[in-house]
């Protein structure tokens, strides 16, 4: 590098840190409110009275189920009464069939009898009562293996897979981020790296393309029923959808995924000769009156005259898979708004802006609900349409990746707003969360903010047992919660969005261009 170059450089990080440093020193915190803030969220939270009624009481929220419906006029009326206003189901658009699941038997019957741990995929039909009879093991990995089975599947009880063999792991179920970690988060990927290796587009269309192959043979071959084995091991389930949420298409047959342990043990007797006999029941129903889905919404009103029509929001997703009751993905999230905004009421505090909470609908069938809010609110990515209050939210803050404590905020890129935010966590340094990385993170609601050009930020969060245990399974119940990091986790969201609303300017933009063609889902 010659010298002109190297004084051009330095110039510009000159320009750089005097920018930061007039952004940090015009940043002003109201330490007396924080201090306020924490105490009532460390020493008097209710964010666990919250989620258990919503995961133990409520139970699981699949997308436009009546058990989704009615937590959300649970959530509405305990609003209300935090003296909130304009709470309410805000109607977003036509999502599709709602799905109940109501009831799941199944059992291996002979050489012994041994009760299954199994769920049915959501959106697959019930069955036509019981199903009882010898299981048949298909093995398929090409469309020629077809022919073996031709005939044969009537009326059956189909094992999809092989056995699934099982490792002894010897990492721990439960982690937390190390300082190593969080000072590794910081510092950018080296420009041009590749991510680790995974099966390429190519191949994952090739899955796609024979599992909606094997689906279609199945069901024209006339099988009563599926099973295959869990990802999970533990005895614990991981399951999804399986069947369509659209009226009319055409049903799989009824879909059952079994604990993997199980399962393996049946079809290895399967392949010692020796006859097995299974039954299984499911009975599910469909709910095609009314495919409108709908956001929980609510809002602390703003009272600066100039101010109060600009909006802070926060929130996490409030519908959850079937088979566990939706406790850390993300009834968390849903009682970390709850209780923040609590806390803020409790303290009698008049936000400048309006301060927004929003749990949002069909998050697991691909952010769908928040989606649709912002096109609906914000801004229109296909027609690129820009909002009146567009120019008016300041920012969204989100939590959603199971129960551990916030560690800090991703900014997304956001190099304006990360000295400001890095100011806000100041105060919370002793409760473990001081990290601001530019990365991005994703997966979460607060992508359809970032992906029109608006402040959405998802927080830091200890791993806990997310992945590894709870996230999308059976075991996402209230009992695989850390108490004490979602009541860190609820007071930093009230200091957060508290901070939001009271600063003289909203929170700053990065650059988007509304022409560019969307992105992914985006």
């Amino acid at each position: 590098m010659n010298k002109k170059s190297s004084r051009r450089l330095l110039a510009v990080i000159i320009l750089a840190l005097i920018f930061t440093v007039q952004i940090v020193a015009q940043e002003k915190v109201d330490l007396q409110i924080v201090q306020r803030i924490r105490k009532e969220g460390l020493e008097n939270s209710k964010v666990m009275d919250y989620l258990s009624y919503l995961s133990d009481v409520c139970g699981p929220r699949l997308s436009e189920s009546p058990q989704y419906r009615k937590a959300g006029e649970w959530v509405v009326g305990k609003l209300k009464e935090l003296g909130l206003a304009n709470a309410q189901m805000e109607p977003w658009g036509t999502f599709g069939r709602g799905w109940e699941m109501q009831k799941i038997y199944a059992a291996m019957t002979a050489p012994q009898y041994m009760p299954l741990i199994a769920y049915p995929k959501a959106w697959t039909p019930g069955t036509n009562g019981i199903v009882k009879g010898n299981p048949v093991l298909i093995e398929v990995t090409k469309a020629a293996d077809f022919d073996k089975y031709k005939g044969k599947l009537k009326g059956a009880i189909v094992l999809t897979q092989a056995e699934k063999p099982l490792e002894i792991s010897f990492e721990p179920m439960a982690e937390r981020l190390s300082e190593d970690g969080l000072k590794k988060l910081v510092i950018a990927p080296e420009p041009g790296a590749r991510p680790p290796f995974g099966p390429t587009m190519q191949e994952m269309m090739a899955r796609q393309q024979l599992q909606a192959a094997i689906n279609k043979f199945l069901k024209d071959e006339g099988a009563a029923v599926l099973l295959e084995p869990s990802r999970g091991k533990y005895g614990t389930v991981f399951v999804q959808g399986g069947g369509s949420q659209m009226k009319g298409a055409t049903e799989p047959p009824p879909s059952v995924v079994v604990s993997v342990e199980q399962y393996n043990r049946i079809v290895r007797i399967l392949k010692l000769k020796v006859p097995v006999e299974i039954e299984v029941e499911v009975q599910a129903r469909f709910l095609d009156d009314d495919p409108q889905g709908t956001n929980v919404i609510a809002e602390i009103p703003g009272v600066d005259k100039k101010l109060k029509g600009e909006v802070v929001m926060l929130g996490g997703h409030f519908d959850t898979w079937h088979a566990g009751t939706g406790a850390t993905d993300d009834g968390a999230g849903c009682a970390v708004a709850m209780e923040a905004v609590r806390i803020l009421k409790a303290l009698g505090v008049r936000p400048r802006r309006t301060i927004r909470v929003a749990m949002w609908d069909a998050e697991e069938q691909g952010l769908i609900g928040s989606r649709e809010y912002v096109k609906n609110h914000f801004f229109d990515r296909v027609k690129k349409e820009k909002k009146p209050e567009y120019d008016r939210l300041s920012a969204y803050f989100n939590f959603d990746n199971g129960s551990g404590k916030i560690r800090g905020v991703h900014a997304q890129g956001n190099l304006a707003a990360a000295p400001i935010l890095e100011e806000w966590l100041k105060p919370f340094h002793d409760l473990g969360a001081q990290t601001v990385t530019l990365r991005n993170t994703g997966g979460t609601d607060h992508l359809s903010f970032d992906g029109v050009g608006l402040p959405g930020f998802q927080f830091i969060q200890d791993e806990l047992e997310y992945d590894t245990l709870t996230h999308h399974s059976n075991m996402d119940v209230y009992d695989h919660i850390s108490k004490g990091d979602l009541i860190q986790a609820a007071t930093i969201m009230a200091s957060f969005v508290y901070n939001a609303a009271m600063r003289d300017a909203k929170l700053p933009r990065k650059y988007f261009d509304p022409n560019a063609p969307p992105r992914g889902m985006f």
